[in-house]
Formats: structure tokens, C-alpha cells, sequence
């Protein structure tokens, strides 16, 4: 088995959903008392987001390669970044370590596939909704076409992410406004619904949903479980 080398923290809320998800898959691979050998470097969020909204990519870019070279310098077998936000600097990421990195919207796209959909939704940060390094990854990549919610959709989706649900708040309220935003995208065409934020699982469920939802989150450690397994 891999040591799975975890960058955590951004929110800790879906960093323990990895960790719980990820020992969950290998105990049903392995059975027993099996779980993951894991490292786990974790981050002070508020100075990601700081960095984020101040639209400092450098330097927050400086803080995630120090996280993976951490982590490979402990043993790590490959990194896992457990947030979908910060796959906008993983070339660099990448590029800093010797051990692969397993690409968060590489990892989506293969389960999208698998579903034969040619066109999704994408709910996530503004960052990760309106930039190209996710939605150009999985078109120029994999094919995959990708819609966004408008200007309007896309605030509350972000204002919700930060103000609520990193905070572990989850609200009612908040849910049917995401549910609306989702039926609107599919009346748009989407065959299904990226959730490309690691805490959005935490507030929908597919079973409300007629259209299929990608929670990136699951998906992203079912495939760090079929990695260190590999």
C-alpha cells in the first residue's frame, strides 16, 4: 500500500470526509482492520482564502508546493490535494515533487465518462467556476463541455461555500438555492452536475436530484484508495 500524502485543510470540514471516506475504501478493499497509510499536511485556511480574494496565486501557490515537498520528504508515495480550488497552481505543485499528484478534475472526468455524459454543470468557488485551469482541463483533455451558472448564481454558489459551509454551517435555505441553480444549468443542457467544491457534498445528496451529481470529494478518494492500492 501508498503512503497517500494528504494537503488538507481548505476547509478541515472536507479534509475529514478524505480521511473518512478514504479509510472507508480501504477497509472495503482489504477488509479486516486495514485502513490507510496516510500523511497529512494541513493548512491555516483563513490565510488561503486571504490569499485567494487578494488574488495572490503566487503565493499561495509557494504555500502548496511547500505542503507536497513536506509530505514527500516524509514518505508520501504520491499527493493528493483535497480541494478543488487549488488544482490552479497542480502543474506547479507537480512540478516541485517527484511523486505523482492525482488531478482532482482528471479524476471527475474519468466518472463523467463512465456515464457517457459530453456535457455538465460546474458549481464551485468563482475561482474554479469562472478559471480555465478546471474547465479547460476537462475539455481540452477529456472532451468534456461544461457550463456555469450566470454572474448572479455564481455569487451566491461562492458566498455560500465560504460564509456556511466551511464553517460546518448547513442550512436549508441554502440547499433549495443551490437546487434551484442546479435545475437551471440542466434546463441549460447539462446531462449532469460537477459538485467542484470538496464542502458542497456536505450540503446536497444525490438522491434530491433527477440529474446525476459528480461529488468530487468521493470521487477523488475513491481514486486515492485505487492508487495506493495500484
Amino acid at each position: 500500500m501508498k503512503v497517500i500524502g494528504l494537503i488538507g485543510g481548505m476547509s478541515w470540514e472536507s479534509s475529514m470526509e478524505y480521511y473518512r471516506l478514504i479509510n472507508q475504501g480501504i477497509k472495503e478493499k482489504l477488509g479486516g482492520l486495514h485502513s490507510c497509510k496516510c500523511l497529512m499536511y494541513s493548512v491555516d485556511f483563513a490565510e488561503i482564502e486571504t490569499l485567494q480574494h487578494q488574488g495572490k496565486w503566487d503565493e499561495a501557490s509557494m504555500m502548496m508546493i511547500d505542503a507536497a515537498e513536506r509530505l514527500e520528504r516524509g514518505g508520501a508515495g504520491f499527493i493528493v490535494i483535497c480541494t478543488n480550488t487549488m488544482h490552479k497552481m497542480a502543474d506547479d505543485v507537480q512540478k516541485s515533487v517527484k511523486i505523482p499528484l492525482l488531478h482532482i478534475a482528471d479524476a471527475a472526468a474519468e466518472k463523467i465518462k463512465e456515464f457517457g455524459l459530453g456535457k455538465v454543470g460546474l458549481l464551485g468557488t468563482r475561482f474554479t467556476m469562472e478559471q480555465d485551469f478546471y474547465r479547460g482541463r476537462l475539455k481540452s483533455i477529456f472532451g468534456i463541455d461544461v457550463v456555469i451558472p450566470d454572474e448572479t448564481d455564481r455569487q451566491v454558489i461562492h458566498d455560500i461555500i465560504y460564509n456556511e459551509l466551511c464553517l460546518g454551517e448547513i442550512k436549508d435555505v441554502s440547499r433549495k438555492k443551490y437546487t434551484e441553480i442546479i435545475k437551471k444549468l440542466a434546463v441549460s443542457g447539462a446531462e449532469g452536475i460537477i459538485l467542484g467544491c470538496t464542502e458542497i457534498p456536505l450540503l446536497v445528496r444525490q438522491e434530491d436530484y433527477e440529474v446525476p451529481l459528480f461529488d468530487t470529494t468521493s470521487i477523488h478518494a475513491e481514486a486515492a484508495v485505487l492508487f495506493a492500492l495500484q
